[in-house]
């Protein structure tokens, strides 16, 4: 279990929802998008020739959070992050985009925690998956991602400038649909992730074609902001909401 991956994922996860609340939405984006290319660029050179002290450095200042096949040549979960948060800010209001990043930083390493402690369950294990949907996942995982967002969520909620009149179990309420929301994006995205084909069809993909996979740091922030602003309406909350400025405080 590489608990230092997860802290490190959850602490910069929240880290960019705070910026995201503090920064105007064009700095915010425009700074992301920037972090997201340079990582796509070190991702492609480091390990071309004469490039190397890329690698070098990434594993230097990434060190036991790299997993095996990030080490071999794959890409690393940095880009997709970078990714999944830039895209979230860029297609949704702020307070959905914050509270999407939160649920990448909080139940996408949650998810995984209490999957792995409960693989042992068979019943709950979805194994090949339905049409490729969860598979090697399971159940608990998905439940306990869920529950362990829910007391942030509410929070964050019942200090934010919500009209006076609404109840603690509409708080509650719409912060458990939104830890639901970011633990079924983690479901959803298969493992192994389904990745480039090496030919499509009789067509074999050429060898300079980056090697992108459909990865849950992407899927779950995009999802969940989403899906924020569907419970908001459902639930008659503005979609411009003002959260705490630091979120939690």
């Amino acid at each position: 279990m590489n608990f230092s991956r997860k802290v490190t994922h959850a602490g910069f996860g929240l880290g960019f929802a705070v910026l995201n609340q503090i920064i105007p939405r064009e700095r915010f984006v425009l700074g992301m998008t920037i972090v997201t290319s340079t990582s796509l660029l070190v991702e492609l050179l480091r390990y071309r020739k004469g490039f190397g002290w890329m690698n070098d450095a990434l594993h230097f200042f990434l060190r036991g959070t790299l997993r095996k096949h990030e080490m071999e040549g794959k890409f690393t979960g940095s880009f997709y992050y970078f990714l999944g948060v830039t895209l979230s800010a860029y297609l949704y209001p702020k307070t959905a985009a914050t509270l999407g990043i939160c649920q990448l930083a909080l139940a996408d390493p949650s998810a995984s925690y209490f999957g792995r402690q409960t693989r042992h369950i068979y019943w709950s294990r979805i194994e090949n998956g339905l049409g490729g949907f969860g598979r090697n996942k399971g159940m608990l995982g998905f439940l306990g991602g869920a529950l362990f967002c829910l007391p942030f969520n509410y929070r964050v909620l019942s200090i934010a400038a919500l009209p006076t009149t609404t109840t603690r179990t509409t708080i509650a309420t719409v912060s458990a649909l939104l830890g639901l929301a970011g633990a079924f994006a983690d479901l959803a995205v298969p493992t192994p992730a389904l990745t480039v084909p090496k030919s499509i069809g009789n067509m074999k993909v050429p060898s300079w074609v980056p090697p992108f996979h459909v990865d849950d740091n992407v899927v779950v922030p995009i999802f969940s902001s989403f899906a924020c602003t569907k419970i908001f309406q459902a639930f008659g909350f503005s979609q411009e909401l003002e959260l705490a400025r630091c979120i939690i405080f």
